[in-house]
C-alpha cells in the first residue's frame, strides 16, 4: 500500500472500523413456461410496484426489482435478498424467475409490457417516462437486467478520516468530496469488474432480431462474442446517440449537478420532432436530452435517498453524496439470488481501495482512454491478448494488469481481516485471483459459455433450465412464519398506501406535470 492515503489508514484503531453499510437492488424478468417475457401484470400477490419497499418494478410489467434494506454485513444483506426471492418464487405460479442479464425470448418492441403503477400522479408520472425511454430508445433495450450495489460507509468512518486527513470542511462536504475521489479511481477501475464479473457473452437470437451486430453463431437460436465479458454493457445493451454528448463530469459534485441538471433542460431536436404528446396521451415527461437523471446510463453513480416529490439532483445539492451505486454488475446466473458472497466482499475492498488510492482529476484524454478500456474488457475481455492502455502510453496485457490490481488489494484485505478478527476479505480476494489461473480463465462469461456447451442448450433453453432450478432450490426453502407474515403486510399496506395516493390526488396530471418540470 504505497499511496500515502493508504498510510493514514495505519491511525485507525480497531475499534475505529464500523466496517461498510450496503444494500442491492436485483432486477429480474418474469418469464413463461416456454421461457417468453411475461405478459401478466405484476402479481398482486407482491404489492404494489409504486410503494413496496421491497418489491417493484423497473422498466417493464414483466421486470422485476428487489431491493434490500440497508445492513452492515454482506451475511445479513444476502439472507435478507435471499428472503425476499422465497417470497416471490412462492407468488409467481406457473411462470420462473429468469436467472440471466440478457433477456428471454421476446417478439421486439409490443411483447415488453411498459410497467403499470396506477392513477396516482406519481405513479403515471413513473409510466410516462417509461414511454419515453420506449420511444427514445425501443423497448428491447429496455428488457436487460443488472444488479445494483449500493454501498457507504458510516458517519464514524468519516469522521475518524476527516481528522487523519486534516480536513476541515463540513461533513457534509468532506464526505462528497470523498466519494468524488473513489468514483475517479471506480472509472479508472471499473473494467477489472467486468472481467470479473461480467456474464453476459450470448443471448436469445430474438433480441437481435432486426439489429445488426459482430456477433457470432452458438446455435440456430443463440448468438455470443467470442471473448466477451458483458454483451449488457457493451453496444448492443444501455447506451444511446444523445447522452453520447453530454460529457457529465464525475470529478466533483457541483459539475456532476450542473452538467447533468443542463442534459435535463436541454432539448434534443430528435425528441423534439417526437413531441410529448400522442392522440391525446402523454408519452414522454419533456424533449430534453435527459427526461430526469434516472435516464443517464453510467457504471457508477453518486447517490442521495430522495424525499417524496424531490429529484435526485435537488437532494444531492442540498445533502450531499449519502452512497455510491455500483451499475454494471451482470446477473450471475450461478446463484439464486444473482449475486454472490464473495463478489460482495471483493467489491467492499475495491471500493475502499479507490478511496484510499491517489485520485487526481480526470481530463478529456484521460477520459477517453478510460472509455476506451472499459469498452474493450465488455467486448474482447477473455481474449488474453487483449492489452489496456494506462497513463504513460504504455500498453499491458489485460491479465497482467488485472493481477497487479488485486495484488494491490492484498496489504489492505490483510489490514481489514485483522480489524474483523476474520478471512473474509482475503478469501474474497483469492476467489478473484482463481478465475485468472492458467490458460482458461474461470471468468463467469466463460463459465456461462462452458456450462451452455456442456448442456447442449442455446442460452434460453440453458437459462430457463438454470431459472427453474434456482426456483426449485428457493421454494423448497420455506420462510420462517413471522418473515412470510411480515411479507404479507408489506403487500397489504402497499396497496393501501397506493390506494390512497390515487384518493388524495386531486390535480390534472397535465398541470402536476407541468409544476414537477418548474421545480
Amino acid at each position: 500500500m504505497a499511496d500515502s492515503r493508504h498510510s493514514l489508514l495505519q491511525q485507525f484503531a480497531a475499534s475505529d472500523w464500523n466496517g461498510f453499510l450496503k444494500g442491492v437492488e436485483k432486477e429480474g424478468l418474469r418469464v413463461d413456461a416456454n421461457g417468453f417475457i411475461a405478459q401478466t401484470p405484476h402479481p398482486e400477490a407482491l404489492g404494489s410496484a409504486l410503494t413496496h419497499g421491497r418489491i417493484t418494478t423497473d422498466y417493464s410489467e414483466a421486470l422485476l426489482e428487489l431491493i434490500t434494506p440497508v445492513f452492515n454485513s454482506t451475511g445479513a444483506m444476502l439472507a435478507s435478498l435471499r428472503d425476499t426471492h422465497r417470497y416471490v418464487q412462492q407468488n409467481l405460479g406457473d411462470e420462473v424467475f429468469w436467472a440471466a442479464s440478457m433477456p428471454c425470448e421476446i417478439d421486439g418492441d409490443q411483447s415488453i409490457p411498459i410497467a403499470e403503477y396506477g392513477r396516482s400522479n406519481i405513479g403515471q408520472l413513473k409510466h410516462v417516462y417509461r414511454q419515453g425511454l420506449a420511444v427514445r430508445y425501443g423497448r428491447v433495450m429496455q428488457s436487460i437486467a443488472g444488479a445494483h450495489y449500493n454501498l457507504s460507509l458510516p458517519d464514524s468512518f468519516w469522521q475518524k478520516w476527516q481528522e487523519v486527513t486534516g480536513n476541515s470542511d463540513s461533513l457534509q462536504d468532506f464526505k462528497s468530496d470523498q466519494y468524488f475521489w473513489l468514483i475517479r479511481n471506480f472509472r479508472r477501475r471499473s473494467w477489472l469488474l467486468m472481467l470479473l464479473f461480467g456474464a453476459s457473452p450470448a443471448l436469445d437470437s430474438s433480441f437481435v432480431a432486426n439489429m445488426k451486430h459482430d456477433l457470432s453463431r452458438f446455435d440456430d437460436r443463440t448468438w455470443y462474442g467470442q471473448h466477451a465479458t458483458s454483451l449488457r454493457m457493451g453496444d448492443l445493451g444501455y447506451h444511446n446517440n444523445a447522452q453520447a454528448s453530454l460529457n457529465i463530469c464525475f470529478n466533483e459534485l457541483a459539475t456532476y449537478t450542473r452538467t447533468l441538471g443542463r442534459a435535463i433542460h436541454t432539448n434534443w431536436p430528435a425528441y423534439e420532432a417526437i413531441g410529448t404528446q400522442r392522440d391525446g396521451e402523454f408519452i414522454q415527461i419533456n424533449t430534453s436530452v435527459l427526461q430526469i437523471e434516472n435516464e443517464y446510463y453510467s457504471a457508477v453513480r453518486p447517490k442521495r435517498t430522495t424525499e417524496r416529490g424531490e429529484k435526485p439532483i435537488q437532494a444531492l445539492d442540498a445533502r450531499g453524496v449519502e452512497y455510491i451505486e455500483v451499475r454494471c454488475l451482470d446477473l450471475d446466473p450461478f446463484s439464486p439470488v444473482g449475486v454472490n458472497q464473495a463478489q460482495v466482499d471483493f467489491l467492499d475492498l475495491f471500493l475502499l481501495d479507490c478511496l484510499l488510492t491517489d485520485s487526481p482529476r480526470i481530463g478529456d484524454e484521460e477520459c477517453e482512454r478510460l472509455d476506451d478500456n472499459y469498452k474493450d474488457v465488455v467486448a474482447s475481455g477473455r481474449w488474453q491478448e487483449l492489452a489496456l492502455c494506462r497513463a504513460n502510453g504504455e500498453r499491458v496485457p489485460v491479465g497482467n494488469a488485472a493481477r497487479e490490481l488485486l495484488d494491490r488489494l492484498q496489504p489492505l484485505a490483510e489490514q481489514l481481516d485483522g480489524w474483523e478478527q476474520g478471512e473474509t476479505y482475503r478469501n474474497a480476494l483469492a476467489a478473484q485471483r482463481d478465475k485468472l489461473q492458467g490458460s482458461d480463465w474461470a471468468v463467469p462469461s466463460a463459465r456461462v459459455l462452458d456450462a451452455m456447451s456442456a448442456s447442449g442448450l442455446g442460452h434460453r433453453d440453458w437459462t430457463l433450465e438454470m431459472s427453474r432450478q434456482h426456483q426449485q432450490t428457493l421454494r423448497n426453502e420455506t420462510l420462517a412464519p413471522d418473515v412470510l407474515s411480515a411479507y404479507q403486510a408489506m403487500t397489504r399496506e402497499s396497496l393501501a398506501e397506493q390506494q390512497a395516493m390515487e384518493a388524495a390526488d386531486t390535480q390534472p396530471f397535465s398541470e402536476f406535470l407541468e409544476d414537477y418540470l418548474k421545480a
